[in-house]
């Protein structure tokens, strides 16, 4: 079932954005060469400790998952596409880290994520994130009243074939509220004019997830959550919170 919300909820779930945006800049600004990723996961607590806001993602077990989720961030490192779980790895210069958090606060989710180096990136890197970041613009740009949610898959999916990435399968967006995941599913690749109609008051989590092999397809590691690419080759995700509005689609996980 779709939830649409009301102006009073969109300015909730703005606030747990907000959270959610300070808990990335954070945990990025703390993102140093021999920093463990469970160091980040704390980063991130602490944020969300002071906010008095909670994590949708510690805990979390859906039907795929051996064991719930035990941390307040994914930290996706590399090859690592998603759903990485910090552990005691220690960042080296260059690594490329994908960092996802969300927040509960008053009964409202937020749900972003960032991809960044640790030191200066190497070309091909700084291209691969720059592209993930015009493909959630563009998929931001196409979530208009009138649109549905194929014209923001077909907006995603032309910028990252177009530079020759992957799209992670079988994965994408959702819908987002009271809880983290909702419907509608929001695909990263897909037909304009088809799937769910974009109304007023509908909240979509955009994440597109792209690889730079060229590949789409993934493997799971043994903690039953990571995602890998198959080929080896480094991954990118970037995501926002956003609202379809009469007058155009506003970010709620902006700091």
């Amino acid at each position: 079932m779709v939830e649409f919300k009301s102006e009073a909820a969109l300015a909730a779930m703005r606030e747990s954005g907000r959270v959610v945006a300070t808990a990335l800049a954070e945990v990025e600004r703390a993102a140093g060469i021999g920093v463990s990723l469970r160091e980040l996961d704390e980063v991130a607590r602490e944020v969300l400790r002071k906010a008095g806001a909670t994590s949708p993602f510690l805990g979390y077990r859906p039907s795929f998952a051996p064991v719930p989720f035990p941390a307040v961030i994914c930290a996706s490192v590399n090859d690592a596409v998603v759903h990485g779980i910090p552990t005691g790895y220690r960042l080296r210069d260059g690594d490329l880290v994908s960092i996802d958090c969300g927040a509960l606060l008053d009964g409202w989710a937020g749900d972003a994520a960032v991809s960044f180096t640790v030191g200066p990136p190497r070309p091909e890197d700084q291209r691969l994130i720059d592209t993930a970041r015009r493909a959630l613009a563009a998929g931001i740009a196409a979530a208009v009243v009138g649109n549905r949610t194929g014209d923001i898959a077909h907006a995603i999916g032309t910028v990252a074939r177009g530079a020759r990435y992957g799209l992670l399968e079988g994965y994408g967006g959702h819908g987002i509220g009271r809880r983290m995941h909702e419907d509608p599913h929001l695909p990263n690749e897909g037909r304009p004019g088809r799937g769910f109609p974009l109304k007023p008051g509908l909240v979509l989590a955009i994440e597109p997830m792209l690889i730079a092999g060229g590949t789409d397809t993934h493997t799971t590691d043994p903690d039953g959550w990571t995602l890998r690419t198959t080929d080896g080759t480094r991954a990118a995700h970037v995501e926002h919170t956003v609202a379809i509005t009469p007058t155009g689609p506003r970010i709620l996980t902006l700091p």
